[in-house]
C-alpha cells in the first residue's frame, strides 16, 4: 500500500498525497566520472547551543563532516565554506576557517577525496572598505590562512569589492594581485545578483556581456593561475558563450541550478575539450547527491540517455529550491538532508529554516518524491508530518 499524508497546496487547501513508491536512486560503487563535480556542501547547525541564533553561529561538527564523507563516498568533490554553507548568511569567517580545516583533515582519510575552499572578504564589512587596497588585503588574509592548511582556493565574489570598485580596472587590479600570489590554480566565482543582491554590477558593469569581457580578460592574463570559473547566472546561453571563449585548459564550472543537466552533458562545440561542456560546482548536488553521482557515472560510460533519465527529474526540484528569492535556497537543501535522515533536526545557522513557507516545503516534498530522491520514504513521511504539525496541520 502506498504511503500517504496530507499536504497543503499553494492555494491553502489540504490534499491527500500518495507517494509514487518508486525505488530511490542509488549510485553504483566505485564510480569514476569524466567531469569534475563539486558539491557545495551545507553546514549542520547545533540546535542545543545556548546562543542567539540570529546573531551567533554554532555548528554540529560531527554531523557536518559526516555529510562531507557521504558526498566523497559518491565520487563528488566538496566545495567548502561557500554560499551553500551559508557563507555571508550566518557563517562567519572564523567558523568558515575552522570548517575548512576540519574538512581538509577529514579528506586526507578518504582516497580520492577532493576539496576546494571558499576564499573571500567577508570578515571585512562592505561599509568598512574604503578602497580596493582594503579588499586586496582582506583577500590576502583569507588566502594565506587557507593555503597554510594546504587548501585549494575558490576565490569568491566580494561584496566589499562590488561596493568600492569604480570601474573594470579596479577588478583587474584586485584579481591581478590575488592571482599572481596564488600557490596553485584557483577557481574563480561569479555569483549573480539573484543569489546575492549586494553583488550587482560585478566585474564593473551591470551589462552581463561587458562584465564577461572583463572577467575573460582577467582570466586570459593569468590563465596559468586559473583552474576554472564557476558562474551562477541562471542563464545557460551566457554560460555557453563564456566557456567557448575560455583559454585552453581553463574549465567552466556550471553553477546554473536551473540548467545543469544540459550544460554538463555539453554540446561538443570547439576544438578544446573544455569548450564543449561544463564541469560542475553546484549547490543542488548537496540535495540530489545520489542522482548526481549515478547520472555522472552513466555519462562517463557514454550512456547519455540514461544520464538525462536520472538527472532530468531533479531539475524541477532544483528550480523550486532555487526559486526567487534565490538566496534562500539553502533552506531547501538542509530540508532535504533532514527529510532523508542525514541530520536529526531542521534547524539552520542564522535561523534560516524560517525563510520558506509551508506550501514551499510541501511542493518540495512532492518534487523530491517525483525525482526518486526520498531515500527512506517512511522516515520522510514522518518528518514531513512533524513539520506539518508544527504549522497546525494535523
Amino acid at each position: 500500500m502506498a504511503l500517504t499524508l496530507k499536504l497543503p497546496t499553494a492555494g491553502g487547501a489540504i490534499e491527500q498525497y500518495a507517494l509514487r513508491g518508486t525505488q530511490p536512486v542509488q549510485p553504483a560503487k566505485g564510480i569514476t566520472f569524466n567531469r569534475i563535480a563539486y558539491s557545495a556542501a551545507h553546514v549542520v547547525a547545533d540546535p542545543r547551543a545556548a546562543i542567539d541564533p540570529w546573531l551567533q553561529c554554532a555548528v554540529d561538527w560531527d554531523a557536518t563532516i559526516a555529510y562531507r564523507r557521504r558526498l566523497w563516498s559518491m565520487g563528488l568533490g566538496v566545495a567548502e565554506a561557500m554560499d551553500t554553507a551559508q557563507r555571508g548568511m550566518g557563517l562567519d569567517w572564523p567558523t568558515s576557517l575552522e570548517l575548512i580545516r576540519r574538512s581538509l583533515d577529514a579528506a586526507r582519510d578518504v582516497p580520492g577525496a577532493i576539496v576546494a575552499s571558499g576564499c573571500g572578504t567577508d570578515h571585512l564589512a562592505p561599509e568598512d572598505a574604503k578602497s580596493v587596497d582594503d579588499v586586496v588585503r582582506a583577500y590576502e588574509e583569507q588566502m594565506a590562512a587557507i593555503e597554510k592548511l594546504g587548501g585549494k582556493l575558490i576565490v569568491m565574489a566580494s561584496r566589499a569589492l562590488a561596493r568600492v570598485a569604480k570601474s573594470p580596472a579596479d577588478y583587474e587590479k584586485v584579481y591581478g594581485r590575488i592571482l599572481s600570489q596564488a600557490k596553485q590554480p584557483v577557481v574563480l566565482h561569479w555569483l549573480g545578483d539573484m543569489f546575492d543582491p549586494a553583488l550587482a554590477g560585478y566585474w564593473g558593469s551591470k551589462d552581463v556581456d561587458a562584465a564577461m569581457d572583463t572577467a575573460l580578460g582577467i582570466i586570459a592574463a593569468h590563465a596559468n593561475k586559473v583552474d576554472g570559473i564557476k558562474i551562477s547566472l541562471l542563464d545557460k546561453d551566457k554560460e555557453i558563450a563564456m566557456r567557448r571563449r575560455l583559454p585552453a585548459g581553463v574549465r567552466m564550472y556550471t553553477g546554473d541550478d536551473f540548467n545543469y543537466a544540459e550544460l554538463i552533458a555539453g554540446d561538443g562545440f570547439g576544438t578544446e575539450p573544455t569548450h564543449g561542456k561544463s564541469d560542475a560546482l553546484l549547490g543542488i548536488f548537496d540535495a540530489i547527491a545520489p542522482a548526481a553521482s549515478a547520472a555522472l557515472g552513466e555519462l562517463a560510460r557514454g550512456n547519455l540517455d540514461r544520464f538525462h533519465a536520472i538527472l532530468g527529474p531533479t531539475v524541477p526540484l532544483s528550480r523550486h529550491i532555487f526559486a526567487a528569492p534565490t538566496r534562500f535556497y539553502k533552506t531547501g537543501v538542509v530540508f532535504m538532508a533532514w527529510l532523508n535522515g542525514h541530520q536529526s533536526h531542521f534547524t539552520m545557522v542564522g535561523g534560516q529554516q524560517s525563510t520558506r513557507s509551508l506550501a514551499h516545503f510541501a511542493e518540495l516534498f512532492r518534487l523530491a518524491d517525483a525525482a526518486n530522491l526520498l531515500e527512506k520514504p517512511e522516515l520522510a513521511v514522518r518528518r514531513m508530518q512533524t513539520l506539518l504539525a508544527l504549522h497546525g496541520v494535523e
